[in-house]
C-alpha cells in the first residue's frame, strides 16, 4: 500500500499531536502560535490533496477507496479546517485551552476525509464518530456560557441518537447481506429488495442521515446548537460536519441501496420540500444572526437534496458542487459574524446576544471588510448572479427541470425568492440603518479568512467551468457503481 495516498491525513495527524504536545509546556499568552501550526498543517495537507487529483486506488483491504468523489469532499472539509483555523487564531487569544480547541477541530476534519473515502459502513460509521465526538465537545467549548453548554448537550443527545439509528439500519443491512462492503451490498440487493428487512434498513437511515444533515423533522437540535456554539465552530459544524452527512448519504442510498431506489427517492423528495420550505420562513423573522444562518442552513440542505430525487449526472454534480459552494458561504457568514460577536464583547463583555442583528448596524462603516464579506456571502446564499451559490443553484435547479421535476424546481426557486427578504435585512442594517459607534480595527485573522472564503465565492461564479467539471467527475464514481 502506498502511503501517500494518505498523505493529508497522516500531516493531519501529525499536526494535531504537535499542537495538542507543544501547547502543553506553552505559556498561555504564547499559544497564539498553536493557531498558526494549525493552519500550516492543514494549509500543507490540502495541497497534498489537490496534488492527488485524478487518483484511483483502493485500500485497507478494499474498505478506503481514493477516487475524484473522496478527493473533491477532501478538499471542501480542509478548506473549512483552513477558514475555521485561521478564525480560530483570534477567537482562541489569551485562552488557556487553545491546544485542545485546534486539536479538536483537527480530527473532526481527520474524520469527515474518512467518511469522504469509506468504501464499507463499518469504516463509515467509526469515522462519522470521530468527527461527531470532537465536535460534541468544541460546541461546549466555552465552559461558562450557559448558551454553549445547551448547544452541546443538546447536539450530544441527538447526535447520540442519530448514531444509534444508523447502526441500527447497518445491522440490518448486514444481516440480510452478509457483507458491510458497499459494493458488495450494491452487488447483493436481492434479499433486501424481497424482505421488509430492506424497507427498515432505509427507514432507519434516512432518519440517522437525517439528524446529521439536519432535515426537518430531524433538525431541532441544529438551530440551538449553531446559536449557543462559538461562531467559529458553528462554521465549522454548519459548513463542514453538514457535508459529510450529505457525502455519506450519497454513499450508502445512491451506491449501495440503489436498487431500493423507489423506497427512498419519495422520502427524500418529501423532506427537500419540507426542510427548504421550513427553513426560509422560520429564517424570516429570526432576530439573532446565527440563528437565522442556522434556518439558513436547513433550507441549503434542503436544496442538496434534491439531487437524490433527481438522480441524474448533472443534477448529482450540481449537488456536490453546491456542497464546496455552501462550504464557502456558510463558513464565511459565520466567521463573519464572529468578527461582529468579538467587537461586541469587546466593548462590552456582559453582552447576551452579541449576534443580535442590531448589533450590525452601520457595520459597513465601522467595520467595512467585514460588512463587505458578509454582504457578499448573503447575496451568494441567496443565490444572486455571479457567486458560486448562483452557479451552484442553476446546475441543480436546471437539472431538476431537465428531468422532468418541474413541481420540485418551481417550490426551490419559489424558496429562494423568499430568502432574499431576510438576507436583504442584514444587508439592510449594516449600510441603510445609522449607528453613533465608532470604526473599529477589524481583527487580521478574521480578515484574513474572510478574504479566502469571498475570493472561493467569487471563483466559482465567475470561472465556474472547471468546477462544474470536476464535480461531474465526482458524480460520475456514485453513478458507475450504481449502474443509473
Amino acid at each position: 500500500m502506498d502511503l501517500m495516498l494518505f498523505a493529508p491525513e497522516i500531516t493531519l495527524v501529525l499536526t494535531g499531536l504537535a499542537v495538542l504536545l507543544i501547547g502543553l509546556f506553552l505559556p498561555t499568552g504564547s499559544k497564539n502560535i498553536l493557531g498558526y501550526l494549525a493552519s500550516l498543517g492543514i494549509l500543507i495537507a490540502l495541497l497534498f490533496t489537490v496534488s492527488s487529483l485524478g487518483t484511483q486506488a483502493t485500500a485497507f483491504y478494499g474498505t478506503v477507496s481514493i477516487d475524484a468523489l473522496s478527493q473533491f469532499f477532501k478538499i471542501v472539509f480542509l478548506v473549512v479546517a483552513l477558514l475555521f483555523a485561521i478564525s480560530g487564531i483570534k477567537y482562541t487569544e489569551g485562552n488557556s485551552h487553545t491546544e485542545e480547541f485546534f486539536t479538536l477541530g483537527i480530527f473532526a476534519t481527520i474524520g469527515m476525509m474518512f467518511v469522504a473515502s469509506a468504501n464499507d459502513l463499518v469504516v463509515l460509521f467509526v469515522a462519522f464518530e470521530l468527527a461527531s465526538l470532537a465536535t460534541y465537545a468544541l460546541a461546549g467549548f466555552e465552559k461558562k456560557n450557559p448558551r454553549s453548554l445547551e448547544a452541546a448537550m443538546k447536539y450530544f443527545i441527538i447526535g447520540s441518537l442519530s448514531a444509534a439509528l444508523l447502526l441500527f439500519g447497518i445491522s440490518y443491512i448486514y444481516g440480510a447481506t452478509g457483507t458491510t462492503s458497499i459494493p458488495a451490498i450494491a452487488a447483493n440487493m436481492d434479499v433486501l429488495v424481497s424482505s421488509p428487512m430492506g424497507l427498515v434498513a432505509v427507514v432507519l437511515l434516512i432518519a440517522g442521515f437525517g439528524f446529521k444533515i439536519a432535515l426537518v423533522p430531524f433538525h431541532m437540535w441544529a438551530p440551538d446548537t449553531y446559536q449557543g456554539a462559538p461562531s467559529v465552530v458553528s462554521a465549522l459544524l454548519a459548513a463542514g460536519s453538514k457535508k459529510m452527512g450529505i457525502v455519506a448519504a450519497f454513499k450508502v442510498f445512491i451506491v449501495a441501496l440503489i436498487a431500493l431506489q423507489a423506497e427512498w427517492q419519495i422520502a427524500f423528495a418529501i423532506l427537500a420540500v419540507i426542510t427548504m420550505t421550513y427553513g426560509n420562513i422560520v429564517a424570516l423573522n429570526q432576530t439573532s444572526v446565527k440563528r437565522m444562518l442556522a434556518y439558513s442552513s436547513l433550507a441549503q440542505a434542503g436544496y442538496i437534496s434534491m439531487a437524490f430525487v433527481v438522480l441524474t449526472p448533472m443534477a448529482l454534480g450540481g449537488g456536490i458542487l453546491y456542497a464546496l459552494s455552501h462550504g464557502f458561504m456558510k463558513a464565511g457568514a459565520f466567521i463573519a459574524t464572529a468578527a461582529v460577536v468579538y467587537m461586541v464583547l469587546s466593548e462590552n463583555k456582559d453582552s447576551t446576544d452579541p449576534d443580535h442583528i442590531d448589533n450590525f448596524r452601520g457595520l459597513g462603516k465601522r467595520m467595512p471588510v467585514t460588512a463587505l464579506s458578509m454582504t457578499i456571502f448573503v447575496f451568494a446564499l441567496a443565490g444572486i448572479p455571479l457567486t458560486a451559490g448562483y452557479i451552484s443553484k442553476f446546475v441543480l435547479f436546471s437539472s431538476t427541470i431537465q428531468a422532468g421535476f418541474v413541481w420540485l424546481a418551481v417550490i426551490a426557486i419559489l424558496n429562494s425568492a423568499i430568502s432574499l427578504y431576510y438576507y436583504a435585512k442584514v444587508v439592510k442594517y449594516m449600510y441603510f440603518l445609522p449607528t453613533n459607534s465608532e470604526k473599529i480595527s477589524e481583527p487580521l485573522p478574521y480578515t484574513i479568512a474572510l478574504i479566502i472564503a469571498v475570493i472561493g465565492v467569487l471563483v466559482i461564479g465567475f470561472w465556474s467551468e472547471p468546477f462544474i467539471y470536476w464535480s461531474m467527475e465526482a458524480a460520475k464514481v456514485l453513478l458507475i457503481p450504481g449502474g443509473i
